[in-house]
């Protein structure tokens, strides 16, 4: 089960790392297996699934992401607890979104959906 303080813990830390475009602090967070999906995906990654397999994928998608966003910055809104997962709510570069994170059992996370309005 995951408490209110590993989850406030991981979105603070999560937010900052984005907001510092650390791409390896923001990997970090990642098991090297994981299953990323968004729509984005489909523009920024040509994936017409909306999903990406694998630390190095997802890294070379995000890569891509900040370099054609520099001023990328998020705000944390608010921040929903599951049994084996995390929400959080935050206003993006392209406006308000929510990514859910499953974890798996090191505390990394091992699947992440995002979603836009």
């Amino acid at each position: 089960m995951i408490d209110h303080d590993h989850a406030r813990h991981f979105a603070d830390d999560w937010i900052a790392s984005w907001n510092a475009h650390d791409l390896e602090r923001i990997l970090a967070h990642y098991t090297d297996d994981f299953v990323m999906s968004s729509p984005r995906i489909a523009d920024i990654a040509g994936e017409p699934s909306g999903v990406l397999r694998g630390k190095e994928a997802v890294g070379d998608y995000w890569r891509t992401a900040l370099e054609r966003m520099p001023d990328l910055h998020f705000e944390l809104l608010d921040v929903f607890i599951g049994a084996d997962s995390v929400a959080l709510h935050y206003q993006g570069a392209r406006g308000p979104a929510v990514e859910v994170f499953f974890f798996a059992d090191d505390g990394r996370v091992a699947r992440a959906a995002a979603h836009y309005l």
